[in-house]
């Protein structure tokens, strides 16, 4: 066995024998929504403003936050940006869009390929909402990708449809987040 293999091993095993405190860097994270309606489907994208997500292995109990800039949603189309920021998220009103986990059900591999479920609080538009969210998860050398997709029901959660008489829009935007997450400590060492 190689001494980095070695290193690795050891690292995963003190890494999984307590508390992980993953972070996320926002240059490496996409956060990105489709749309739907008759004529076409709308792409678009947030920013991630930080994003540190604490969890117990053995427990799966879990905390911490990831903040989009609710302001930084744009599809490409200044004219249905405004109207999906004054309108629907209204984000002069209501910045940021949280994601608070609470539990992680289902084991992360320290290397390889792991699918979990992360339930938690969705905080968006001044409300709340329980939501899980299924993720897979690539672990490699102590870094995490991380892929998770999931629907806003954003009309039953009290945002406005953006539908016209001509053109109608789906009820629920589905979201989906690629990101890479490292443990605390290395970025400490930098």
């Amino acid at each position: 066995m190689t001494k980095t293999l070695c290193t690795a091993l050891l690292f995963s095993a003190a890494l999984f024998a307590q508390d992980t405190v993953l972070e996320m860097e926002p240059a490496q994270t996409r956060v990105e929504y489709t749309l739907g309606d008759v004529l076409h489907t709308v792409h678009g994208k947030f920013a991630l403003k930080r994003a540190s997500i604490q969890f117990d292995p053995a427990t799966g109990k879990a905390s911490g936050e990831m903040v989009v800039d609710a302001a930084s949603g744009a599809s490409g189309s200044a004219a249905r940006d405004r109207r999906m920021h004054k309108e629907v998220l209204e984000s002069a009103r209501f910045p940021e869009i949280v994601f608070r986990p609470t539990h992680v059900e289902g084991r992360i591999a320290p290397e390889g390929a792991s699918q979990v479920h992360v339930h938690g609080v969705f905080s968006i538009h001044g409300a709340d909402h329980e939501i899980m969210m299924p993720a897979e998860v690539e672990a490699a050398g102590g870094e995490y990708k991380l892929f998770v997709h999931f629907e806003v029901p954003y009309v039953k959660w009290g945002m406005k449809n953006p539908s016209t008489f001509i053109l109608r829009v789906n009820d629920k935007v589905e979201i989906g987040i690629h990101t890479v997450a490292k443990p605390r400590r290395q970025y400490s060492e930098r």
